[in-house]
């Protein structure tokens, strides 16, 4: 079964240190401690007395003093990882912590999780071509050297790196290591973290290299584990589930964010509140619980982004620089079907073709597909949505026609803004249907939002938040005095829906009544 050894980074707090180390290590498991070298001595001491009965307890050799972004970080979890490898013996994984972590899912389940397969967990992707670094510098954290904190001492930081841009100091990474990137926190197997340590002392030119890299914790360890591991047996999601704000931020989980721990598909968290002691307790009491059963829906992310959306909802006033393209056409008419139950309006929209003859097109901006040939502008949603009146163009252009039908989802509210400011006269449909509670799970899942084993209990808190969010999107359109917008009801009849339709689309009365007959237009 497998032995964790438990590599934990502190820098406080050393009643919570003890208790960490101590729960850590009740199920059988070990826990080697770095207490940062800037910290009081006092505080220090205080947790050496606390747990020196504790055998399933070791301490690094040397306390470093840490700072955020520097090489500190990584030589202290180094030390850590030297005073676990040499205590521990029958430890097989080795798993980075903070004080700030806390378990969201029992021992025993972390022991079965970590006995299923061979593999090191570390998220370990393409320095340059993932994409993982959103803002700030990219490139600069690896081809020049970084002497001064960036936090501590932001002008002499940013001084010296404009000097080595200016004198062309520039540096190439060790040739025979790719640069990988990833979160800081990481469990390893035992024969990972020997083959890491041997390296380390078999090249320290590339140990040189890091010494002067910025944020190396989220570089070296991801770059060392690929150079020595097969890819075959490396797992590059993170078992630490963390969020981050839009502004960079860590997100502190509180006492009201249990279930949602939970459920994710992770064996820790990161922020833990240090006020929140009721998840705390809970979350201890989870440690220790025998035969606990986990309804894991891992949408913790989608839901995160779901949430916080709702409270910055920014609307643009000018056009963006790519899309100042030509109007779509003083006499063409674009009429837009808008629902959110995207199988109904392309439903109506193939009976418009068929009947109106009306050339129709799908959810064009939402989906890949359903486009004819265009020269390769309609091959990516991509370029679709940067150039999507070039695209209108020449969608009337092939079918030869002035007036196009196309499907726009209700979220899509700049679209509308936009089409409806063009020379081209623009008329908007809103098919507003009803949504069953099951409808609404359905497509909280689709979108991502709750996984197929999300309890029972979390939908139901979910479920009112999505039946505001699609009013909000409905009235949105009524608000905003649309010259052309019309609207018809699920539970509307074939007679009044067809007066609608007819004035939507300007077709004889009995073409109308025909396109709103069936009992079939909703059905899901």
């Amino acid at each position: 079964m497998a032995k964790v050894a438990f590599i934990l980074l502190t820098h406080k707090d050393p009643e919570a240190v003890i208790r960490q180390a101590e729960r850590l290590s009740s199920a059988g498991d070990f826990v080697s401690v770095h207490f940062d070298g800037r910290a009081p001595a006092g505080d220090f001491a205080r947790i050496r007395r606390g747990l020196a009965a504790n055998p399933r307890v070791a301490f690094a050799r040397r306390r470093v003093s840490c700072g955020w972004g520097e090489w500190s970080l990584v030589e202290a979890t180094l030390e850590a990882l030297r005073a676990a490898i040499d205590a521990f013996p029958q430890a097989t994984h080795f798993y980075l912590l903070s004080g700030d972590c806390m378990p969201v899912k029992s021992a025993e389940y972390v022991h079965g999780f970590l006995d299923a397969a061979d593999v090191d967990h570390i998220e370990s992707l393409d320095f340059y071509s993932s994409g993982w670094i959103r803002t700030g510098l990219v490139e600069e954290r690896l081809h020049y050297r970084h002497v001064f904190n960036e936090r501590r001492h932001k002008w002499l930081f940013e001084a010296s790196l404009g000097l080595q841009r200016r004198l062309g100091l520039s540096r190439r990474p060790p040739e025979d290591v790719q640069m990988m990137i990833g979160s800081q926190w990481w469990c390893l197997r035992r024969a990972t973290v020997a083959r890491l340590l041997a390296f380390c002392t078999e090249r320290p030119d590339v140990l040189r290299f890091f010494r002067t890299t910025w944020i190396p914790d989220e570089t070296f360890f991801q770059t060392l584990v690929r150079h020595l591991v097969p890819d075959e047996e490396i797992r590059t999601r993170p078992l630490t589930f963390l969020l981050f704000t839009d502004y960079g931020m860590p997100v502190v989980f509180c006492n009201d964010h249990l279930d949602l721990l939970v459920a994710q598909d992770h064996l820790f968290a990161r922020k833990i509140s240090a006020d929140a002691a009721v998840l705390r307790a809970r979350l201890w009491a989870l440690w220790t619980q025998a035969e606990a059963g986990f309804r894991v829906s891992d949408g913790g992310g989608a839901l995160f982004r779901f949430v916080t959306s709702r409270g910055r909802l920014g609307h643009r006033f000018a056009p963006r620089f790519w899309e100042t393209e030509a109007s779509l056409g003083r006499d063409r008419v674009l009429m837009i079907l808008v629902c959110k139950k995207w199988h109904v309006a392309k439903r109506l929209a193939r009976r418009i073709s068929a009947r109106a003859q009306v050339p129709a097109v799908g959810y064009l901006f939402s989906e890949e597909g359903g486009m004819p040939d265009l020269g390769g502008i309609e091959r990516t949603l991509e370029k679709r949505n940067r150039h999507r009146k070039a695209l209108l163009r020449m969608l009337f252009d092939y079918f030869r026609s002035d007036r196009l039908v196309i499907c726009v989802d209700p979220a899509g509210f700049d679209l509308l803004r936009d089409f409806t400011s063009d020379k081209a006269e623009t008329r908007i449909l809103e098919i507003r249907c009803d949504f069953s509670d099951g409808y609404l799970a359905g497509h909280a899942q689709r979108v991502g939002l709750v996984g197929r084993d999300t309890p029972r209990e979390i939908l139901e808190r979910i479920l009112p938040t999505l039946r505001a969010d699609l009013r909000y999107e409905s009235d949105r359109m009524s608000d905003a005095g649309f010259a052309r917008f019309e609207r018809i009801h699920e539970g509307a009849g074939a007679a009044e829906a067809a007066q609608v339709l007819a004035r939507f689309l300007d077709v004889p009365p009995e073409v109308a009544l025909a396109l709103a007959s069936g009992d079939d237009l909703f059905a899901d």
